[in-house]
Parts: structure tokens; sequence; C-alpha cells
């Protein structure tokens, strides 16, 4: 039973009409929980409160939900929170759009200060991009940097080329995308039309066709019945009269739909009627994770690895057929381009004719009596033509008994060039799905490792307390998590369990050295421009002054702690300079006729310098005595984190490889509700340093 995670195209196109019934909503306040869950607390004057919600990781959705179905605020806004409270906090909601038949809605808010768009991409990784009217990206939750489109803060945003939309086409163009395949009925519905497996099986289903009947054997009663049940499938969601329905089995959801469905039908799924599509998909999505974590209570239940392995074995047998149909379909593409070469003369000849012909303003129509009647006469050029598309502007040849279809326009090298690139891009896609494969042959062994160690469990009940956990494992990790006042404050625990603080800016620096530093604490700095303000508590802020001895090894990861926070490693360098002082050296008196920046001090007297100390920080998550996100030099981090990474200079920006490192976190942690409520993107980066990053495996 494969559940829905994801919303189709076809659930945005029915949602999106409902969804424009709340323009005129004022936004509240923006939420942002993880890396990928967004919630628009808005109010309306005829509704009241609307929660608009818009996952883009897993599973991936956008809806207004009811407030029982919202979870609870966070504690602290993170920054992408905050910007969006700064640019719609007040404003309307103008306008919602689905752009074409993708994935893709944009939101548009008015201010009178600025609009703002909000654009939630539900398909791939996923997304969320903030821009302004001009469609400058103001910030995103994953920069995207391909070929084809960015999506990064500063840059203009670019939509996926826009695809082919079922639900506006007309029968001619239907047909013709249908040509265009060379596999099944079914397939082809679900890839050339967009469409995707449900709603292409239903189709078949409402227009009692046979699924897997071969395109070059598909009738044209078969087309039209084909097109008939979309029409009639269409019709509803474009004029906004759905007809919702949940489906369920044993209990547990299955899907939301705009519309009964025959295949959830044939299936006996039992169905629920809603009066919107909304509260179908709000309800449907709210059980679905109702449903997850009731799965995690019992942590002794044998998880159903068969299940598994058959989802994983069935995976890479799609993915097999995938890879074979990406080698023909480019073999396909080269041969009609060496075909195109090894008939030069005649195809340069039919191209020659029809750019001549049109000209002089030779109708389409015209032009393809003309070849017929040059086949008449056995004019091999005219021969070969077996079609002209007035539409495309192209023409089909029959050479060697292939069809080619070329543009008149480009000449027979371009034509042969676009066939080559092709061949060139299917085949990149087939070293993709090889990737993929891997990927999930590596999911297939771990499931069956799991499996064995599982099996080969003596089943002896030893007391928990003399039981090392295995937190990574656990289905379920309790988070216990006190905020500190510190933690304001750059800060970590020596490996001798010494409070370190650092300060982030100018006031925080003048605040640590004027309110927090004591007699018998220790003064850190790089010898670096910019660089924060380092105090090695002696004692516990708590606690009374007092002389401590502080071993070596505390003082040198306090050093570590000075050089990696400063602009050394926003200069992309490995070591730099640390001096060490006592606090009584440490003045905000300059000398006569000097100045003294916010956030600067002058120091006095001799100083002990450690030379070239390394950068070096890592981040991990700590799970006991408590839960949290803990960062530092990783000789004091790593012992006490139940899973670090390290970080060096490198390329990535602050904000970026905080989102890597919590992706990684996610990876390691079953629980990955617990990554996300301890260690959050916003919470990681505030163990990272300013300017680039990467990991040390990278």
């Amino acid at each position: 039973m494969d559940r829905k995670r994801a919303m189709t195209s076809v659930d945005l196109a029915a949602l999106v009409g409902e969804l424009r019934g709340y323009t005129g909503a004022v936004v509240d306040k923006a939420y942002l929980y993880g890396d990928d869950l967004v919630r628009l607390k808005m109010r309306d004057y005829d509704r009241g409160r609307v929660e608009l919600v818009v996952e883009v990781g897993d599973p991936k959705r956008a809806h207004v939900a009811t407030p029982e179905h919202v979870p609870d605020a966070p504690g602290r806004p993170p920054n992408f929170a905050m910007m969006l409270r700064n640019r719609i906090a007040g404003a309307n909601l103008e306008s919602v759009e689905q752009y074409g038949f993708d994935r893709i809605l944009t939101f548009r808010f008015e201010r009178e200060d600025q609009t703002t768009l909000v654009v939630a991409e539900l398909f791939g990784d996923g997304n969320v991009a903030v821009t302004n009217e001009d469609r400058e990206v103001v910030d995103c939750l994953d920069t995207v940097r391909l070929r084809s489109r960015t999506v990064a803060p500063g840059s203009q945003y670019g939509y996926p080329d826009e695809r082919f939309s079922p639900l506006d086409c007309d029968y001619g163009a239907f047909a013709a995308k249908m040509d265009d395949s060379d596999t099944d009925l079914v397939r082809t519905l679900a890839t050339q039309l967009n469409f995707g497996g449900l709603y292409a099986e239903e189709l078949c289903t409402r227009a009692g066709v046979e699924k897997t009947v071969g395109i070059e054997a598909a009738t044209d009663e078969q087309y039209e019945a084909l097109f008939g049940a979309l029409e009639r499938l269409r019709e509803p969601l474009l004029a906004g009269e759905t007809d919702p329905r949940l489906y369920e089995s044993d209990g547990e959801v299955v899907d939301a739909t705009p519309l009964p469905l025959e295949e959830h039908a044939e299936s006996g799924y039992e169905a629920t009627a809603f009066e919107n599509f909304n509260g179908a998909i709000d309800e449907y999505f709210h059980r679905l994770e109702q449903d997850a974590e009731e799965s995690v209570v019992d942590e002794s239940a044998r998880p159903d690895f068969e299940a598994e392995i058959e989802k994983y074995e069935r995976i890479i047998d799609q993915q097999r057929g995938a890879i074979e149909n990406f080698e023909e379909q480019a073999e396909r593409e080269q041969q009609k381009a060496e075909l195109l070469y090894g008939n030069y003369d005649l195809v340069d000849e039919v191209c020659s004719t029809v750019r001549e012909a049109r000209e002089d303003d030779v109708p389409w129509s015209d032009i393809e009596t003309r070849f017929a009647e040059g086949a008449d006469r056995g004019i091999p050029a005219a021969e070969a033509v077996v079609g002209v598309d007035e539409a495309e502007g192209t023409v089909r040849l029959d050479l060697d008994g292939t069809t080619v279809e070329v543009d008149p326009a480009m000449g027979v090298e371009k034509n042969a060039d676009r066939l080559y690139t092709e061949a060139k891009r299917v085949r990149e896609k087939k070293e993709g799905a090889q990737a993929a494969i891997e990927d999930t042959r590596e999911d297939l062994e771990d499931v069956k490792r799991r499996r064995e160690e599982w099996e080969a469990d003596d089943g002896d009940d030893e007391a928990e307390e003399d039981v090392e956990r295995d937190w990574l494992a656990m289905g379920s990790v309790p988070v216990r998590y006190d905020e500190k006042w510190y933690e304001r404050f750059r800060w970590f625990r020596t490996s001798d369990g010494f409070l370190v603080l650092g300060g982030r800016n100018a006031d925080q620096n003048e605040e640590l050295v004027k309110k927090y530093m004591e007699p018998s604490d220790r003064f850190f700095h790089a010898q670096a421009h910019g660089a924060p303000v380092t105090v090695l508590k002696a004692t516990e802020p708590d606690e009374a002054a007092r002389d401590v001895e502080i071993p070596a090894r505390s003082r040198e990861e306090a050093a570590q702690f000075a050089v990696s926070y400063s602009s050394v490693w926003k200069d992309g360098r490995f070591e730099g300079d640390v001096y060490e002082v006592d606090p009584d050296q440490v003045s905000k008196t300059p000398e006569s006729g000097e100045y003294i920046e916010k956030g600067s001090f002058v120091v006095r007297g001799d100083r002990d310098y450690y030379r070239d100390v390394s950068v070096g920080v890592a981040v991990g998550i700590k799970c006991e005595p408590d839960t949290r996100v803990v960062g530092g030099p990783p000789s004091a981090v790593e012992p006490r984190t139940e899973t670090s990474v390290r970080l060096e200079p490198g390329q990535y920006a602050q904000n970026d490889i905080a989102k890597r490192i919590y992706r990684t976190f996610r990876e390691r942690f079953e629980d990955t509700g617990f990554v996300r409520k301890v260690a959050s993107p916003d919470r990681v980066q505030e163990f990272c340093p300013a300017g680039g990053s990467r990991t040390v495996d990278d």
C-alpha cells in the first residue's frame, strides 16, 4: 500500500482555486520548523484565524490547516522566519497561482511599502524562495545553481522549463504527445502527458482502454476514448467543482483526491467525502503524521523488514528498466543523427526546398502537396517526406526505414547536432539512474543487515541502565532541553568542563568584559582584525569568583576557539596567533589622544602567545544528560556528542553549511523529528564560523 507523500500537479490544480478564496487575509506571523516547514499565521475578516502550511521536505504539501493541526510555535524564530516576518507581517494575500502544470505555487503578498512573492517548490528536494516584485530572490531555504536555473539570494528567480499541461490541450496536441512516445498507453499518459502513475491508470480505467497497449498498436478510437476521459476529469477541476475523497485502508489513510477515483474504489479503499479539497488534504496529512508518530511508540515491535526489502527490490527493477529505456532512447537519437549525415544530400535538398518555399510565402499545405506530387514522379527527396507539421514547422523523413523529424530552417548539421545533444542528455540521465540504483542497493543491503541484527538478538532483557543506548538507532529520542542564558553568546565547554564565552558582535564584546569577566578568568584574543572577545571562565557564572588552576588543555582549546571564530577563518586561512592575558590587563581607557571603537579594548602588559594555532570547529548533537546541538574545538566537542561533523574553511556560506550539517544529522538519526527539534539549521548555524566552510570529508 503506497501512501501519498507529496501533492500531485492535479492536486495543486484543484487546490489553487480554493486557496484563492483566502485572498485578502492579513499575515500576522511567519514560522519555520526545521528546514522544510513554513507556517503563515493569518487572519481573515470572514473566516477568522487562517493557518497556511507549506512543507517541502517529506511529505510535500501546501494547504490551509485547522488550528488544531498546526504545530506549536518554535522557541526562537530562525533568520528565514524573521526575514519573512519583516517582509509580509501586515501584508494582504493578493493571489495564488500554479506555475503551468508544475508542482509550484506562487503566493503574492501586498503591503503599502512592498510586494513579496513566496514560491513553494513541491518537487525534487523541495524549496521555498522569497522574492521581491521583480522576482529577485531575497532568501530561500535551499540554494540551487543549475545550468538551467538559479535560485539563490540576489539572483533572478528562475522557474524550471514549463511542462506540457493536459488541462488545457486540444485533441490534436493530445494525440501528438501520445504519438511522440514509444512505450505503452499508461506510461505515456504518466510521463508524456505528465499525469503521473495514479491518474494515468485512472484515465485508462475510465476510458475502458487496456493500459499495456503499445503506442504503435493504439487505435484512433482508443485515443478518442482517453481524451474523452481526460475532458471529463479536467472539466470539474477547471470549474472548481470538486468532489473530494479521503481514502483509507485498514484504518490508515492512503490518499486524498479532489474527485472520486475508480482506481481506489477497485482497490477496496474506504472513502469519506469532504466539503472541500483543502479539508481533505489537511485531514490526510494530519493523519499521516499521527500514524508516523504512533509507529515509533513501540520500539520492541519487529519492523516489517520483508516489506522494506520488497519495496527496494521493486524500485531496483524499475530503475533497471529505466536504464534500459534510456540507453535505447539514446541509441535511437544517435542513429537518427547518423542517418541525417548518411543521407546528407537528400536531407539538404528537402530542407532547401522547404526554406525556399517558405521564403516565397508558400503555405505548408501546398508544400506537402508538392512533395506528394514529387514522390509520384519518383523524386527520391520527395519520396522520403512522410509528413509535414505546420504547427511545429518541421518535416518528417523516412530514412532507411526510420522516421526522423527535421527543422528545415536549421539545416542538416544543426539538426544532427540537436539529435546528438539529445542522445547525450539521455545518457546523462542514464548515469544518474545508475547512481540512483547503487544508492537503492545500499538501502537494500542496510535493511538486510538490520534484519540479521534483529534476528541475531538473543532477547536478553538486561536492565536498561546497564545497556549503552544507541541514540542514533532509537525510533524516538526524548528531548530534554533547557536553554541557558549564555547561549546567546558563542560558547563551548572545554574537555575539562570549563565554560568559554565569545562575543558575536561589538555589543557582546563589551558586555562580556564589563559584566561577565571575573579576576580569576582568562582573556583570549586572536591576533587578527575583527576577532571576538573570548573569556575562559574559571568558575561557573552563578558561582563566586575564586582562584582555580585551569589546565593547559583547556587554555589551548580556548585559543583554538578564539582563532576559529575570528577573521582568520573568514579569510580562508588555516592558522593564526592568539594571546592570553589576565582580566586586569584589559581596559577600556585609551592612551591620551587615542580613540577606541565599540567592542575594542586596550591590552597592557605582557602577553602569553599561542603561535600558529590551527583553526578547527566541530558541530555535534549531545544526547545526555540533556539534548542539544553544541559546537567548538573538535577535541572538546567530539567526545561529548553522539555524532558530529568537523568543519574547515571552505566554499559554503554560513547558512548553506548549516543546512548541509542538518541534513547529515537527519541521515544519521533514525528519529529525524528529534533532529528537527534540537538541531534545526538555525541552531546549527550559531556554531558555524562566519565566512565559507566545508566539512572535512568534502
